[in-house]
């Protein structure tokens, strides 16, 4: 096996657990802060770092056009979603969140359809999508009475919009295919949406305050910047280049796991065979969406 395959498996797996601990990470931090101000703090510092590295190797300053489309994808896949997501764990288990959001590939597929290339609806896509959305519904039922709550519903209202702006982000990515470099484009996704975030967060009437400020929040917000943003993001990429999107898309199997086990065993977060059974449910119908994506991918690829 050469050695860049290897450490492309390493990066993956990387990827599959960190990621998934990014859940209790921000579930911890949101407790001491606002979860627009954590995930703007995190993805500002996180940004900052990333382009001073490539600025710092000789790389130039992306046109105009190039940091306005950064800005854009930015804006939908980190601010709109990632923002969004840490706010609602301020209303929702962090292992609920986490289920959700392994419907993003649907999404994807949903919105392919409509504004790139048309993929083909087989029956496998359909059934697919029912069943991801069944195993979604399956979770719900454990929290219907948490239902009439209105902060539980602004918490899955802000998650179900994350996991769209995530999609739509992607699609548009996909679309625009920015001719720079994957981690120096993200340092700059990240740094824009992080300071639109802190800009959001300070007309809502939020400060940081140096009381709250707390070990437990730096340790989250540590974690979320190097471990998370930079380290996940640059692995997550490095697999991306390496290995097939279908291998590389393993992560979004392992992460709600990951999340809704810690969630379990550290916050104390409600698991049960329903839960458990619904969460299967849900991966297992994103799956059979990636396999019919897949192929549909090559069909196109053998008939081009």
């Amino acid at each position: 096996m050469k050695k860049s395959n290897t450490n492309a498996y390493i990066a993956l797996a990387m990827v599959s657990f960190f990621w998934g601990t990014t859940y209790l990470a921000s579930s911890v931090g949101v407790r001491h802060m606002h979860g627009l101000m954590l995930a703007g703090l995190r993805q500002t510092a996180a940004g900052m770092i990333l382009i001073s590295y490539f600025l710092l190797k000789g790389y130039r300053l992306p046109d105009k056009i190039v940091l306005s489309r950064l800005f854009v994808i930015g804006v939908m896949m980190l601010c709109l979603s990632n923002g969004l997501l840490t706010w609602a764990m301020q209303y929702i288990p962090s292992g609920l969140c986490a289920i959700v959001v392994a419907t993003v590939p649907i999404w994807i597929t949903i919105f392919s359809y409509f504004m790139v290339k048309r993929t083909r609806l087989s029956p496998l896509l359909i059934i697919g999508m029912l069943i991801g959305l069944l195993g979604v519904g399956g979770i719900f039922y454990n929290y219907l009475s948490s239902l009439t709550n209105p902060a539980f519903r602004l918490g899955i209202f802000l998650t179900l919009i994350a996991c769209i702006s995530w999609a739509m982000g992607s699609v548009l990515t996909a679309r625009w295919a920015l001719k720079v470099n994957f981690l120096y484009g993200a340092g700059f996704q990240m740094f824009f949406s992080g300071i639109v975030m802190l800009i959001t967060v300070s007309l809502m009437g939020y400060r940081i305050s140096t009381s709250t400020m707390n070990i437990e929040l730096w340790e989250s917000l540590l974690y979320l910047i190097f471990v998370g943003s930079i380290v996940g993001y640059s692995s997550y990429v490095f697999a991306l280049n390496n290995l097939p999107t279908s291998l590389a898309s393993v992560y979004a199997y392992i992460n709600p796991i990951v999340a809704v086990t810690l969630g379990w065993l550290i916050l104390k977060e409600q698991l049960n065979w329903t839960t458990a059974l619904s969460c299967l449910v849900t991966l297992a119908g994103v799956y059979m969406v990636n396999v019919s994506v897949s192929r549909n991918k090559k069909k196109l690829e053998k008939a081009g």
